[in-house]
This record gives C-alpha cells, sequence and structure tokens, in this order.
C-alpha cells in the first residue's frame, strides 16, 4: 500500500465520543477535487477493503460524492469493520492522495484501470463481479484483443498433457490468438512459455500484487511478460497471496478469454473453479479428454461427460467469431 501524506490527521477521545473533524479548509478543498475514478482508486487501496465492501459503498452512493465526509462509525457500520478497523481506513483516505498513488505507481510502469477507463476491458464488464481496479504492467492492448485464449491446467502434469499442449497450442498461437492463464506452475506456465517460445502474446493474471510474484520460481517469467506482454492484477503491489484470492483471481481469466481450455484437472482442481466461473459468465469452455484410468483427467472427463466439447486438433481450439 501507497502511503503519500497530505495532512495530519488527529483522533480524539472525549468521554464515550470521538471527534476526528480536525482538517483544514484547503485540505477539505483539496478533497473535493478528486474524480470519481480516483476515489474508486483511493477505496480500493485502502486498508480492510474487500470487493464486497466496495460494492457496499457503491451501492449506498455511486457517486462517493461524500466519501471524504463519512465518519468512522459509518464504515464500521456499512461495512461490518471493527472500530479499530473503521478508524484505519478512514485515517488513510484523510492522509493519502489518490493523485499522487497513480503517481508513484506510474514510476514503476504500473497501469491503473477502473471500468470508468477506456482502457478497461469490455469482456469483464460483462461478468457479475468485474474488479474495481486492474493493476496492469507491460501491453494494456492485449485487453483488447481481438480473439483470447485462456488456458488453465493441473501444476502437476503428465507427460500426456504436456506433450498435447506443445502439440495443440502452436497453431493458434501463430495466428495471433493471446493466450490468458495464472502462472501457475504447470499448464499456466507451460502455456505462458508456448506463446513467448512461438512469438506470439500472453497475459499472466495474478493471484496477489506485482511485488509478490508466485511462484517464486516464475519471477523471471513474470519480468519477461511485464516487460514485453502483460501482467494484470486485481491487487495493489504490495498485497501477499492469500489462498482465497486465486479462485477469484480465476474468474478474471475465463472473464478476459472467448474460449477457456481445461488441460488435465483432477476431481478437486481448481482449474474446475474457472470452468465453472466461465459457464456462468457464458464462455465456451472446451477440455483435453484424458484416460479414464489417469487421476489427472477425473475432472476434466467429468465436464466433457457435463457437456464441454471435448479437444483433439487445434482446430478445436478456434472459434468462429475469431474470423472477423
Amino acid at each position: 500500500m501507497l502511503n503519500t501524506p497530505i495532512i495530519n490527521t488527529r483522533w480524539e477521545r472525549c468521554g464515550s465520543s470521538a471527534s476526528f473533524l480536525s482538517i483544514n479548509f484547503s485540505v477539505k478543498k483539496e478533497l473535493k477535487t478528486f474524480t470519481l475514478e480516483e476515489k474508486i482508486i483511493h477505496l480500493h487501496e485502502a486498508p480492510f477493503m474487500t470487493w464486497k465492501r466496495m460494492k457496499r459503498l457503491m451501492r449506498h452512493d455511486s457517486t462517493l460524492k461524500s466519501l471524504y465526509e463519512w465518519s468512522p462509525p459509518f464504515f464500521s457500520r456499512l461495512l461490518h469493520l471493527s472500530s479499530s478497523q473503521a478508524l484505519h481506513v478512514y485515517r488513510y483516505l484523510h492522509a493519502t492522495n489518490p493523485k499522487h498513488i497513480r503517481d508513484q505507481y506510474k514510476t514503476r510502469n504500473i497501469e491503473i484501470i477502473t471500468p470508468l477507463h477506456e482502457a478497461y476491458p469490455k469482456r469483464l464488464l460483462q461478468i457479475y463481479d468485474p474488479p474495481w481496479v486492474l493493476y496492469g504492467k507491460g501491453d494494456i492492448s492485449l485487453l483488447h484483443a481481438s480473439s483470447l485464449l485462456a488456458v488453465v491446467g493441473t501444476r502437476t502434469p503428465t507427460d500426456y498433457g504436456t506433450q498435447a499442449l506443445k502439440h495443440l497450442l502452436p497453431p493458434l498461437i501463430k495466428k495471433k490468438v493471446p493466450i490468458v492463464s495464472g502462472l501457475a506452475t504447470g499448464i499456466d506456465g507451460l502455456s505462458h512459455s508456448l506463446a513467448i517460445k512461438h512469438s506470439g502474446k500472453t497475459v499472466a493474471v495474478l493471484g496477489s500484487g506485482f511485488d509478490y510474484i508466485y511462484p517464486r520460481e516464475h519471477k523471471k517469467l513474470a519480468n519477461t511478460i511485464a516487460s514485453e506482454h502483460l501482467l494484470l492484477s486485481e491487487y495493489s503491489p504490495s498485497t501477499p497471496p492469500r489462498k482465497w484470492q486465486f479462485p477469484a483471481r480465476n474468474r478474471i481469466i475465463s472473464g478476459l478469454a472467448d474460449l477457456i481450455f481445461i488441460v488435465e484437472a483432477g476431481e478437486r482442481s481448481g482449474s474446475l473453479i474457472t470452468a465453472y466461473q466461465a459457464l456462468e459468465q457464458g464462455k465456451e469452455v472446451r477440455v483435453l479428454p484424458g484416460s479414464i484410468f489417469s487421476p489427472y483427467s477425473k475432472g476434466t472427463n467429468t465436464l466433457i461427460e457435463e457437456g464441454a466439447a471435448p479437444v483433439l486438433t487445434p482446430e478445436h481450439l478456434w472459434l468462429d467469431i475469431w474470423e472477423n
């Protein structure tokens, strides 16, 4: 989290009440100059803020006109925060400046994109829970590619899965279809690497901030993607990886793509979460079929049983809409 103080705030307790209105008029005037987009970024960067809490605030006031007039008790009540947490939110909003936050990220070649920005991908606007903010390093134009193929699968692929991917993906990559994946070990990393090897483009969607590349062994790959392709996250750069963030990340992978290709997934694979999220988003899901004896194909074979199309040739990964 970036901390750019613009004022000194004071919290004084008076019996059972609290006084927190020690803001001078010049500061109040500056707070009123922030745009809605800057206010969204400011809130998103605040401590204890989650997607659902952002939604509650936007439902309460979609213009955020009174954001800097809201008190700690208000934040506590509406966002279900403890008094201490609500105070942290209030203090952060009154001690930092979203303009400075954006400028500091720019010095690190990090773009901040909200749904109000023209660079925000239209595909994500069509899903139920689009990210409030996207952080991007690299070629932002990839978010608007005419064709995007998501590829996800097991972290421990078999030789069959690896060879199948090496056979199926290159023809799509050579047709300039960018590959979207999650930078995870296994199928994700291989998909990114194949796109790079065959002179294609790739988008890596993280489940953490840019300062915490996960897994660590993919830091070099992440650096290559950030400089020549696109590294993307809905989490501010200082956010470490947490278990629950990766399933949330998966909705962005499927949301960005036109077609989702699942390569080897066990019965409880996270890739199945991506597949079902994609179906809920109205996306096409296609699957690499596998042996009925392989635990790495139980999930993918189940998807085929439920109606997903099997992929046997590179042509099965092509969508007719990409012709235009």
